[in-house]
């Protein structure tokens, strides 16, 4: 038995080793949304936590909801979902 890795992507065709790039790079992706969510939520529940201790904090969190508000799809629609 060997200690040395032993590169299996060279054996396959390229078609293969597309495949296994794409796998690879959207599990990564994947992970990084899940990362990113629960980041997302541990600052959100940081926000409401506590409520703003003069008008630039509350503008700092009206203005983080605004932009929560404009990734929504309907949002950036002139007239939304009517």
């Amino acid at each position: 038995m060997t200690d040395k890795a032993v590169n299996l992507d060279h054996s396959r065709g390229m078609s293969a080793q597309k495949a296994t790039d794409l796998r690879r790079l959207r599990a990564e992706v994947e992970a990084n949304d899940q990362a990113l969510r629960l980041r997302q939520e541990e600052l959100e529940n940081q926000l409401i936590a506590a409520a703003a201790s003069d008008w630039h904090e509350a503008a700092k969190k009206a203005r983080y909801l605004l932009n929560l508000f404009a990734e929504v799809p309907a949002a950036s629609m002139p007239g939304g979902d009517d």
